[in-house]
């Protein structure tokens, strides 16, 4: 991608080993950072300058909208952001969330019973008076997904993009944590943190790549009657590979998701080892529930054989902790595909739809 790079004389480049939406060069009392798309389908670079708060700075180029650290106050607009905070256990610098159907974490919950922690709530409908009462110092935004931030733009709050969410490698997203971080001053504890991910994903990897076989894998159900996909360039597809498994549209050069029909899903995979349904399902989901919302569900071979990898979103805080656990996910998935290579590894959010 061809870009104008971040100021670099004088400065030192921070090295960031997995993600692609953001570039750090630190300076005397300040950091810049520039914020771009990780695929490449938007050339706009969003730019901040981290000061070091109550620091007189000079020499910040032009361009860059200033940003005092550590924040005290903060927005999340997604599980995912939030997700970083939860990990680096700073959620009392949470003051505002969207409205979440299934929150799962017991401080942040006890803080919106407080009112320590306000809901904002949706894209397209934010409530402005509870933003502006929230005081934050920055509202974390997803600034490529649709709509919904016109209404706050004109508050004069800063917002920062986190891109996290674009990453096509589960390491590369849960690197954000060292974005987020840096807004809060922690940058020692993400460091640490970060590197024991790191190396037991990697160790994981390693050990899934040493056997042989390499189950296919389908991922998705039917909704308003197309199936959404994603490529074979894509964060999930990259977690199904890392764990010895080939996702069904491997050789997709895609990164992001999009809807076919039922035909084009069942011609390419009604023959595939697995399948994966992630869903939020009332009670207890089951294989005749999953054959009753399509009866040609039963066609499906990994149907047939009961090899259905299943995770409901009412009984396990996915969204909420997964972008930062990825070496978690990845061992739930090898043992599904790999019996043997870990053997007592309880699963903690797939398993096999009994």
């Amino acid at each position: 991608m061809n870009r104008e790079t971040l100021p670099s004389s004088k400065g030192q480049t921070k090295q960031i080993r997995y993600a692609r939406g953001f570039k750090i060069v630190e300076f005397p009392g300040y950091r810049l950072v520039d914020i771009e798309d990780p695929v490449g389908e938007s050339d706009v670079i969003y730019k901040y300058a981290f000061v070091d708060r109550d620091e007189p700075v000079s020499g910040i180029p032009d361009g860059y909208e200033v940003i005092e650290v550590p924040v005290r106050k903060v927005i999340c607009m997604t599980s995912l952001q939030l997700s970083n905070f939860i990990k680096l256990e700073e959620l009392d610098k949470v003051v505002g969330i969207t409205s979440t159907r299934f929150l799962f974490n017991s401080r942040m919950n006890e803080q919106l019973r407080q009112g320590i922690t306000s809901k904002i709530g949706i894209e397209g409908n934010f409530d402005t008076e509870t933003i502006l009462a929230s005081d934050p110092d920055i509202i974390l935004v997803s600034p490529f997904k649709r709509g919904g931030y016109e209404t706050i733009r004109n508050l004069d709050i800063p917002l920062v993009s986190f891109l996290g969410y674009k990453e096509t490698s589960p390491l590369g997203q849960a690197e954000w944590i060292k974005f987020t971080a840096m807004l809060l001053g922690v940058e020692e504890k993400a460091e640490k943190l970060f590197g024991e991910i790191e190396e037991k994903y990697n160790s994981l990897k390693a050990l899934a790549a040493s056997t042989d076989s390499r189950p296919a894998v389908v991922s998705g159900e039917m909704h308003s009657g197309n199936w959404y996909v994603v490529g074979g360039n894509s964060y999930l597809a990259q977690l199904f590979r890392d764990a010895g498994g080939d996702y069904f549209r491997k050789n997709d050069t895609n990164s992001g998701g999009f809807y076919v029909d039922f035909e084009t899903v069942y011609s390419e995979a009604a023959g595939v080892d697995y399948w994966r349904v992630v869903n939020s399902f009332n009670g207890e989901f089951t294989y005749e529930a999953l054959r009753q919302s399509d009866a040609r569900y039963a066609d499906f071979k990994a149907f047939q054989e009961k090899q259905v990898i299943y995770c409901n979103l009412r009984q396990k805080p996915f969204y909420e902790n997964t972008p930062v656990e990825p070496e978690v996910v990845l061992a739930d998935l090898i043992r599904i595909f790999h019996p043997t290579l870990l053997p007592e590894h309880i699963p903690v959010y797939y398993d096999l739809l009994k």
